[in-house]
């Protein structure tokens, strides 16, 4: 059956195009279409043959950014097998929490990780076959490529499989409890994938990813659409803004995506402004709203247009979609819903709101996951996880702020979840911070809510000053605390102003690079102790 062989297709239209670059791997590291078809049937061959892996039974991998990944969910697609990839950040108890939640048979992994890996081993039965990446590996673990070299290279291909096959489980970022693992479908894949090629990518298109490939900006964003599409993929192994640059100059890429703090740390690095993007067309930003001071700072060295996404692990991800021509008079905006995308926008009855109001994003359509892992907590069997996720009438509830403009632009206000109420006014962190980055001294930044007597919950602003400019050496603007209050107090209501705030060095970041504001308020509870 076809579905689900991405590479059996691919090596039939387009054999000896670029498909990907593993960048770490060097020359060696370059992969056409023919040969990514070959790696994938004969992992998927070895499955079959030396493990007896069949249709829905799972596959999971703790590695940094490879080929392996692109292996791992291709070999699996032709089996109607299942590709778990784990947070290799995680702690090894939490690590053996998801691996019986998921109760792969299978387990890749990378030496760096062997420590975890053997910590997590002794409870977790329903793994039998372990294959290390690189090193010497575990005792009874199988070197990764010398078993796809020994393998067989016949077509692999399974009868039976549909388009709501489930390809990939996704964890989501739970703050408390296990993770969720979000079910991704073929179908899901597909429709994202028309999605994409609609508002986005072609088939000359070269992207980088360097996102982790375990959360669905790495897999799903650019990744698999480009590799649907013919186009080419360059792996970087682990964020790092000096060699991000680097790939930017050498590889070429035509367009790739970043969240704003990837953005300010390219910006930078002492190579930013001699590195050569003439070959990008376009630059996406998602996972935090885009600071208009971030992109003129960008624009003023190297003129390429942004556009800002928005998206999620268990819906599309491609949601919103704004072009780079909306940049200026739509400040601010994720966008319109992407062409097989329904949203709306209720309140706390489900009613839908009025144009310019705030309410929680609401969506619907073909690009939806299918349900939590395992089925028993599917959206459509479990009532918990149907109430608290999608409602009766199929609009899953992204638990998102947000308002929409008379031309059909909407904006991100906050998350629900970040919203607090100071002295019974509703406060949105986002706002603020929108307005900490107008002032030029300040880097980075984010707003939580934490308890106060008087008010209920009031802000507190955490902030990392810019760095001295890396060419001119000049050091960047020295501010007080009270300077910056001062400033917000005059382009922000007194209740919005935030009472608490400290100069930091950095701020703790998720391995997509999104800011862990619950670090921030553990953080400030721990100093107000």
């Amino acid at each position: 059956m076809y579905i689900g062989d991405w590479m059996g297709r691919a090596a039939l239209y387009w054999p000896d195009r670029l498909a990907v670059v593993d960048a770490a791997q060097g020359e060696a590291g370059r992969f056409t279409y023919r040969q990514m078809n070959e790696r994938a049937n004969r992992l998927a061959n070895w499955l079959r043959h030396e493990v007896g892996l069949g249709r829905g039974e799972r596959v999971g991998m703790v590695a940094l950014n490879g080929i392996e990944y692109l292996d791992a969910v291709f070999a699996c697609g032709k089996l109607g097998a299942i590709f778990v990839p784990f947070n290799w950040r995680l702690h090894p108890r939490e690590l053996a929490d998801l691996i019986n939640l998921t109760t792969p048979r299978v387990l890749i992994y990378s030496d760096g990780f062997k420590d975890s890996i053997a910590q997590a081993q002794p409870t977790c039965p329903s793994v039998a076959h372990y294959l290390h990446l690189e090193g010497s590996g575990l005792a009874g673990s199988r070197p990764y490529e010398a078993t796809l070299l020994t393998a067989q290279t016949d077509p692999v291909t399974t009868e039976g499989v549909s388009e709501e096959d489930i390809v990939c489980l996704l964890f989501t970022g739970g703050t408390t409890g296990l993770p969720k693992a979000a079910q991704i479908s073929y179908r899901m894949i597909a429709w994202n994938t028309l999605n994409t090629i609609i508002h986005e990518v072609n088939r000359d298109d070269v992207t980088i990813t360097h996102s982790p490939m375990f959360h669905t900006g790495g897999l799903l964003v650019y990744t698999l659409p480009l590799l649907t599409l013919g186009g080419t993929v360059i792996i970087l192994r682990r964020w790092d803004p000096e060699r991000m640059l680097e790939l930017i100059e050498r590889e070429r890429p035509t367009m790739f995506f970043c969240v704003p703090t990837q953005y300010q740390q390219m910006l930078q690095s002492p190579r930013f402004k001699t590195t050569d993007f003439s070959s990008v067309r376009f630059l996406t930003s998602g996972g935090a709203p885009l600071p208009i001071p971030l992109t003129e700072a960008w624009r003023a060295v190297h003129d390429v247009p942004f556009k800002q996404g928005f998206g999620m692990t268990e819906f599309g991800p491609g949601v919103f979609s704004i072009g780079p021509e909306f940049a200026a008079s739509k400040a601010g905006s994720i966008g319109r819903p992407n062409y097989f995308v329904e949203a709306r926008l209720v309140d706390d009855h489900n009613r839908p709101v009025p144009v310019g109001a705030v309410g929680e994003l609401v969506l619907r359509g073909p690009t939806m996951c299918s349900g939590y892992f395992p089925p028993a907590g599917d959206y459509r069997n479990n009532p918990r996880a149907t109430a608290e996720a999608v409602d009766a009438e199929g609009w899953f509830h992204t638990g998102d702020l947000a308002r929409v403009d008379a031309d059909g632009f909407y904006y991100i206000v906050d998350r629900k979840k970040d919203m607090f109420i100071s002295g019974g006014e509703n406060v949105y962190p986002a706002e603020i911070e929108k307005v900490l980055y107008e002032h030029p001294a300040v880097g980075q930044c984010a707003v939580v809510g934490v308890p106060d007597e008087k008010w209920g919950e009031v802000g507190a602003a955490f902030v990392v000053l810019r760095s001295p400019d890396p060419v001119s050496g000049k050091p960047g603007a020295a501010l007080t605390a009270t300077q910056l209050i001062e400033f917000l107090r005059g382009r922000l209501a007194a209740y919005k102003v935030p009472k608490h705030l400290r100069f930091v060095e950095n701020l703790p970041l998720s391995p997509a690079g999104k800011i862990l504001k619950r670090e921030l308020r553990r953080f400030f509870s721990n100093q107000e102790e």
